[in-house]
């Protein structure tokens, strides 16, 4: 336990660290370890792969993870902003990359190797993309003069073209909702809120317009016809677990589930460790 009288940066640190927020994180990653033991074996197996593959591929990418996010925590908040603006030029580069040499799966290019690593640049824009529009908006509420807001805007239709013509719709969504957020939080007029708000409506009409596998997936979720299986063994998954599961390992329906390891892996978590632990995760 380090003492308030000593001045050290490991002390500084720990002093003004939101310790709820780092215990919190660390639980999620820890449980995300457990998870991946949990579900990816019976995957891992059916193609072919060593059981726990899935599962030593998080926990080597989770322990660099883990060192960088305590690096990065030491930073300041003006070393952060530079670095934050310095990802989001080298990702914007690799997404206009992408649309070029990526890796095409399944109808769209996400994916750029380098050094024989394949990598998302869209995964590592989003926390730079958040940090560089906050940045802006605090400049424009200190310095009206300064067009924060406007910039931050020609960001999210930079970022959001790109995003689009991969295409990844989900990405989209969630960069375009997480922009709206802090938007709002910035205290800017409600007109601005509004328009951004038909222009998300207006975005989704056009992409499922546009989009052949958006309207699927809408009509499915309308409708509830068409090929849910995933869903309905998800479904089943949690009414199996009840409240407090069957027990880690004890889980049957991640063995017939495609993605149990990764889109549906909450639906392992609930038959495994039932519906208490879905509440706390």
């Amino acid at each position: 336990m380090q003492s308030r009288l000593d001045k050290s940066p490991v002390a500084t640190w720990w002093w003004t660290i939101d310790r709820w927020f780092l215990a919190a994180f660390l639980s999620l990653m820890g449980l995300g370890i457990v998870l991946s033991f949990a579900a990816s074996p019976a995957v891992a197996e059916r193609i072919g792969l060593d059981s726990f593959h899935f599962a030593t591929r998080q926990i080597i990418f989770t322990v660099p993870a883990l060192g960088v996010m305590l690096a990065v925590s030491f930073l300041e908040s003006r070393q952060i902003r530079r670095m934050a603006l310095v990802i989001l030029c080298t990702m914007l580069v690799l997404m206009v990359a992408v649309l070029y040499v990526g890796v095409e799966v399944k109808g769209a290019r996400r994916w750029v190797s380098l050094a024989g690593l394949s990598i998302q640049p869209s995964e590592f824009l989003k926390p730079a993309f958040v940090i560089v529009c906050a940045w802006l908006f605090a400049e424009h509420k200190r310095q009206p003069d300064i067009p924060g807001n406007l910039f931050a805007l020609l960001l999210l239709v930079l970022v959001v073209s790109l995003l689009v013509a991969q295409p990844d719709l989900g990405q989209t969504m969630l960069v375009t909702g997480t922009w709206g957020v802090m938007f709002f939080m910035a205290g800017l007029p409600w007109l601005w809120i509004i328009a951004l708000g038909v222009t998300g409506v207006s975005g989704l009409f056009a992409a499922y317009t546009v989009f052949p596998h958006v309207a699927a997936r809408i009509d499915k979720f309308l409708t509830g016809e068409g090929d849910t299986f995933q869903v309905d063994m998800g479904r089943e998954a949690l009414i199996n677990g009840h409240w407090f599961g069957v027990g880690p390992g004890e889980g049957t329906v991640k063995r017939v589930i495609p993605d149990s390891h990764a889109d549906f892996v909450f639906s392992v978590a609930g038959e495994e460790f039932g519906l208490v632990m879905c509440f706390f995760i």
